[in-house]
């Protein structure tokens, strides 16, 4: 296997296959990831935990827009992969333009396809597809307070609570 982390999608179907041959359970979640913060770590963690190797794909940078709005994301695509590639936990990053992850879900056919507690296993996109091919839906519990959208909320409320930087002491 080769040592980098990211793949386009064409180019992660190999590893996939591999993984499969090699009988190495795969571990699936996606989302924007825009800003990292603890409740993503942790999902990170107690989805790799569930296998022998846990991809993360993430909504493009136009596709984040569609689903968020037009200030978002706060971080481009190249940038999240970057800082994702860091974090331990996570073995392979891939991306997608569609809105859903439907259709990488459906390539790669996950032997474990994870959420976070703000979704129910009914809800998860290629849930059909994952549990059609003998796989399993895990639904981490989600972490209270903490996520990209209340993160954006504090930083603009903290912003236009702060006084002036003339008025400020110690300046």
């Amino acid at each position: 296997m080769e040592e980098r982390k990211i793949f386009p999608r064409s180019e992660f179907l190999p590893v996939r296959e591999e993984l499969r041959r090699r009988g190495r359970k795969l571990v699936f979640t996606n989302g924007c990831f825009d800003l990292l913060h603890a409740g993503h770590v942790r999902l990170f963690r107690e989805a790799r935990s569930l296998g022998d190797a846990l991809v993360v794909a993430l909504n493009d940078d136009a596709s984040v827009r569609r689903l968020k709005g037009p200030s978002r994301p706060v971080t481009p695509l190249a940038e999240r992969l970057e800082v994702l590639e860091a974090v331990e936990a996570v073995s392979y990053l891939t991306w997608f333009a569609e809105d859903t992850p439907r259709e990488i879900v459906a390539a790669l056919l996950p032997d474990v396809l994870v959420k976070g507690g703000d979704w129910t296993p009914e809800t998860v996109v290629g849930r059909e597809e994952v549990e059609a091919a003998g796989g399993r839906v895990v639904i981490i519990p989600y972490l209270p307070g903490h996520s990209t959208s209340s993160i954006l909320e504090r930083i603009r409320g903290e912003k236009k609570s702060s006084p002036p930087p003339s008025s400020r002491t110690g300046e």
